[in-house]
């Protein structure tokens, strides 16, 4: 008997988990919906089924589940996650608080695998599962020396409020989530800041991609910019590789990998955009050109949905990754 929980199935990213289990069809006998008490009651249909949502409590975190798949912030995490562990389950978190633990697993399926030395796995950043995603092709082909990011951020990254802000926004109000507003403005500024004036969200990319591509060795900067519009994140990458490359072979990189759209034919106007990447759960590239100030450098063009790969669907991919392993 299979019995999995998801932990802030109200939120945004928690409504996408629960049409990513339908989505890959996860086999289950029981389902348990969490989230805060304020939600506790409300009723969610699965698979044809209702459920109906249940306050996360201590008690309830120490029942007995199979498998785990929280997405409720990393306060919540930081106390449940341990008592789910506790209690046998593999949990599944999509909050930061666990991603740069020594111990703690951080998994984009297509790239690496769990090796379970504690039974909870993190999952990446947004933004930096679809920047991975494209760098481990030129990885595997060239080698990659360096990478500076420039993200541009939609607004679901930050939940409802984000939304809200953009949103109500558009009709004057001031904004409730953000410091300034986002309705026709772009903000430098995700997450806190740090001393040396980077933001967490930089941070975030910046470490995430090194324990992913499992190299230290490569040297990473960020930009981390939120944009006005409600869906998708878009990265601009600046690669360097170890050997020499031409522009198509760089092209080719990417090609044979389902995960991986490429989408570059300035000709015809032809390059991946946000709308583009909406509710799809490939990774969109384009705008693929030699950086002529720095050798081996090239500009890629990176676009993904940020609550399908960047969230609930890399999550589901986790978990379907693990069920079918113990089948």
């Amino acid at each position: 008997m299979v019995k999995v929980a998801v932990v802030g199935a109200t939120g945004v990213v928690g409504s996408k988990l629960i049409e990513m289990l339908e989505h890959y069809e996860i086999k289950y006998d029981e389902l348990v919906l969490f989230a805060s008490k304020r939600s506790s009651g409300k009723e969610v249909s699965v698979g044809g089924q209702t459920y109906v949502i249940q306050e996360l409590t201590e008690e309830r975190a120490q029942e007995k589940f199979d498998y785990v798949v929280m997405s409720a912030g990393g306060s919540t995490s930081e106390k449940f996650a341990p008592l789910f562990e506790e209690s046998g389950a593999i949990v599944i978190d999509n909050s930061s608080h666990w991603r740069m633990k020594e111990d703690v697993d951080l998994i984009v399926p297509e790239i690496n695998k769990p090796k379970l030395k504690r039974k909870i796995i993190a999952n990446p950043n947004c933004s930096t599962i679809q920047s991975v995603v494209a760098l481990q092709p030129l990885q595997n082909k060239f080698g990659v020396k360096r990478v500076h990011y420039a993200t541009y951020q939609s607004v679901s990254g930050s939940g409802e409020g984000g939304i809200r802000d953009l949103e109500e926004g558009a009709n004057g109000a001031e904004p409730t989530t953000y410091p300034h507003p986002i309705y026709n403005n772009v903000l430098p500024h995700i997450d806190d800041f740090l001393d040396d004036g980077y933001t967490k969200e930089e941070k975030k990319m910046m470490d995430e991609t090194k324990k992913i591509l499992e190299d230290d060795s490569i040297e990473v900067t960020a930009t981390c910019v939120r944009v006005p519009i409600i869906t998708s994140h878009a990265v601009q990458m600046n690669v360097t590789l170890d050997k020499e490359a031409t522009v198509d072979e760089v092209k080719k990189a990417f090609e044979g990998f389902p995960h991986i759209v490429v989408m570059d034919n300035p000709e015809k106007n032809e390059y991946p955009t946000p709308l583009d990447a909406a509710n799809r759960s490939e990774i969109f590239v384009g705008r693929i050109r030699k950086d002529p100030t720095l050798l081996n450098t090239f500009h890629v063009w990176c676009v993904g949905d940020n609550l399908l790969k960047g969230a609930a669907q890399n999550t589901v991919q986790i978990l379907k990754s693990l069920m079918d392993n113990n089948n």
